[in-house]
């Protein structure tokens, strides 16, 4: 299909919506992950409505020794991969477009949420989100908005920013997509050298590892729960191997919904295994946490939790997560 690029917010207005406008932001360098991004917003929209992809790289998300001058900008080929995924536009507005009187001097502020982990490792990072996010949804004014759960705090503070603010636009959360050996897609996946990359996979093999954890931890519980005799559930444990936690059956049965630590201490395994390869993995942070306000959970959680983690390897930062939900019924 035709892709029609735009530079002005005046050009997108003067267009006619016979249906939904379905948004997916970006700062270029589209890949596999925004193509699916893109692709669901086409089924969205549907054949009347009209999917819109915004293109810029903005300069109030990039701190002190960042890479705003080094972030790769690709608009032809982000052209071909947006059309090729059902976009009927790509907004690609330049700086003084969004902010023409230059940085503004009112901002919307991410608040105590964005002030943990990426937050606290990217100071005023999510402030400089937030602001431009609640821009492009002025300038585009979309229906619907998407956006990638690989960016699961930037994620949960759009959502907070638009119940907060009565923002009129249903945000859509799409799953990580991922290369065949696991690696979260990122366009900074390009900076990294092919022994950096190999580093890189402990981010999500760690993730792995805690979700494989979690999984025995609520199956443990699950058929725990089905044995009523101490020495019948010791067996049913012991059966299914897990012969540490068959020494005290009654224990697991009673415990938690699931064990927060245990999961942490899985993945922290594999990461700190990295920290020794060459090049090593330098941790940033893991974390287990509420997605209502990113703080960390503790074992006796119920719900759904984030399992996040970021790192260096070599000068490239990269970050990951998955979802787990603790608390089988009883």
């Amino acid at each position: 299909m035709t892709t029609t690029l735009l530079r002005t917010a005046a050009e997108l207005h003067a267009r006619v919506r016979t249906g939904r406008r379905a948004v997916v932001m970006t700062m270029g360098a589209l890949h596999e992950g925004h193509a699916t991004l893109i692709r669901t917003a086409r089924r969205i929209a549907g054949p009347d409505g009209e999917v819109v992809v915004t293109v810029f790289v903005n300069p109030l998300q990039f701190g002190a020794g960042e890479d705003l001058d080094r972030y790769p900008r690709t608009l032809d080929a982000d052209l071909e991969v947006a059309g090729r995924a059902g976009a009927d536009v790509v907004f690609a507005p330049a700086v003084d477009e969004v902010y023409p009187g230059g940085e503004p001097q009112v901002r919307i502020t991410a608040g105590p949420m964005g002030e943990r982990l990426e937050g606290a490792s990217r100071p005023g990072h999510f402030d400089g989100m937030l602001t431009v996010v609640a821009k492009l949804l002025h300038l585009t004014r979309p229906d619907v908005a998407l956006y990638g759960q690989k960016d699961a705090q930037q994620l949960a503070l759009i959502r907070r920013m638009v119940r907060d603010l009565n923002f009129d636009v249903e945000i859509v959360g799409v799953s990580t997509v991922r290369e065949e050996d696991g690696l979260a897609l990122s366009s900074r996946n390009r900076y990294l050298s092919p022994k950096e990359r190999r580093t890189a996979l402990a981010l999500s093999q760690a993730l792995f590892a805690g979700a494989d954890r979690h999984a025995a931890q609520e199956a443990l519980r699950a058929r725990a729960r089905e044995v009523p005799a101490t020495r019948a559930r010791a067996e049913a444990l012991s059966a299914i191997g897990e012969s540490r936690a068959a020494a005290d059956a009654h224990a697991v049965a009673k415990a938690a919904p699931g064990s927060a630590a245990a999961v942490r201490a899985a993945a922290r395994l594999v990461l700190d295994e990295a920290a020794r390869l060459t090049p090593p993995l330098e941790l940033d942070y893991l974390a287990l946490v509420d997605p209502d306000d990113f703080t960390e959970i503790g074992d006796d959680f119920t719900g759904e939790a984030v399992l996040a983690v970021a790192a260096r390897v070599g000068a490239t930062r990269l970050i990951d997560n998955i979802t787990l939900t603790f608390g089988a019924a009883s």
